[in-house]
C-alpha cells in the first residue's frame, strides 16, 4: 500500500490502538503512518517505530493544514472537547476544511450510533461533523462506534463495591462493543484503499437491558449487583453529589435516557463484514478486565 494514513488523536486510547492494528495486523508500514496529536512528544515511542508524528492542534486551522500536507487517507477521532456546546463541532469543521486545503483523498471519522435520532447531549456534534465531511466533496467512510464496553470500567468498580448500579435506563436495551474492536474495524477500512463514501455502525451482536448487563457483571466479578432503577433527575443529582463535573454528568444521564428511548437498541453486521472476524462478548470483556472491576478503593464514579 503506498498511501499515506494520518491518524487525529494518535496519543488518545482509540488513536493508540487504531495505529497498533494498521501496523500489526493489517502489515502497513510505518513510515507510511502519519501519527498527529497536540503534543507530539507523546509519540515518542511510534517515532521509534517509524512512524511519521506531526503536531496537530484542532483549534490551529494553519496547523492542521501543515500537518495534513501530502497525506491521503485522514481518520480524524473525534475530540474530546465536551465542556463547551459547540467546541467540538468547531474542531472537526475546522479539520474537514484543512483536508480540504490539503487535498487529502479520503477523510474517515469517528461518529456515533443514529446521531440523527439521538438523546445523547453530543450527538448534534456528530451528526455536524458528518454532515460537513458529505458537503466537502472528498470521499468518505464514517464509522459509528456503539457505547464502548470499556466505559463500565469507569463507574462498575464503584457499583459492585456498594452492589448497587442506579440507572435510569428503564427496560432499554443497547448493544456495546470494545474500544479495540472499533479500532481494528477502523484500521481495516484505512488498509482497505477503498475509494468509495460509506457509513458503518460497529455494534456487538446482542442488545442488553440494564439487569441483563448487571448479570453479567456479577458473573465476571464473582460479587452481587443489583439494578437500581432512578429517573434522570435522581441520576444527575447523584453523579454530581459523587463530584463528576456538571457536563458529564449530564452527558452520562442523556445517554441513559437515550437507551431507555430505544435509540441505542441497534445491532449490524458491520464489525465482522469489515474485519471477518466476531466482535469480543461483553462477557468475555469484563472476564477479561476482572481485575479492573473488582479493583479495591474503586473511584466514586
Amino acid at each position: 500500500m503506498s498511501e499515506t494514513i494520518l491518524v487525529t488523536g494518535a496519543a488518545g486510547q482509540l488513536g493508540q490502538r487504531v495505529i497498533h492494528h494498521l501496523i500489526e495486523t493489517y502489515k502497513v508500514a510505518p513510515g507510511k503512518i502519519v501519527a498527529a496529536t497536540r503534543s507530539p512528544e507523546r509519540l515518542v515511542a511510534l517515532a521509534n517505530r517509524g512512524v511519521v508524528t506531526r503536531k496537530a492542534d484542532f483549534d490551529d486551522a494553519a496547523d492542521l493544514e501543515k500537518a495534513f500536507a501530502g497525506v491521503d487517507r485522514l481518520l480524524i477521532i473525534s475530540t474530546d472537547a465536551l465542556d463547551t456546546p459547540g467546541k467540538r463541532l468547531g474542531q472537526h469543521k475546522a479539520a474537514v476544511a484543512a483536508a480540504v486545503k490539503a487535498d487529502v483523498k479520503h477523510i474517515a471519522y469517528t461518529s456515533m450510533p443514529a446521531p440523527d435520532n439521538s438523546l445523547v447531549t453530543f450527538a448534534p456534534d456528530h451528526l455536524g461533523t458528518e454532515n460537513t465531511i458529505k458537503a466537502s466533496g472528498i470521499a468518505y467512510t464514517i464509522i459509528r462506534d456503539a457505547w464502548y464496553h470499556d466505559n463500565y470500567l469507569h463507574s462498575m468498580p464503584h457499583n459492585l463495591q456498594g452492589g448497587k448500579w442506579y440507572s435510569a435506563t428503564g427496560d432499554g436495551k443497547v448493544s456495546t462493543i470494545s474500544r479495540d474492536d472499533c479500532a481494528l474495524a477502523i484500521a481495516a477500512t484505512l488498509a482497505s484503499g477503498t475509494s468509495e463514501s460509506a457509513a458503518y455502525t460497529l455494534t456487538g451482536t446482542v442488545s442488553l437491558t440494564n439487569r441483563q448487563i448487571a448479570a453479567i457483571v456479577s458473573e465476571a466479578a464473582g460479587k452481587p449487583l443489583e439494578v437500581v432503577d432512578v429517573n434522570d433527575e435522581q441520576l444527575g443529582q447523584g453523579m454530581r453529589g459523587a463530584g463528576l463535573p456538571g457536563f458529564i454528568a449530564d452527558m452520562l444521564v442523556s445517554a441513559d435516557a437515550n437507551i431507555r428511548a430505544g435509540n441505542f437498541d441497534i445491532v449490524t453486521g458491520d464489525f465482522t463484514k469489515l474485519t471477518g472476524k466476531q466482535p469480543q462478548p461483553l462477557k468475555d470483556f469484563f472476564v477479561a478486565h476482572k481485575a479492573a472491576l473488582t479493583a479495591a478503593g474503586a473511584d466514586a464514579h
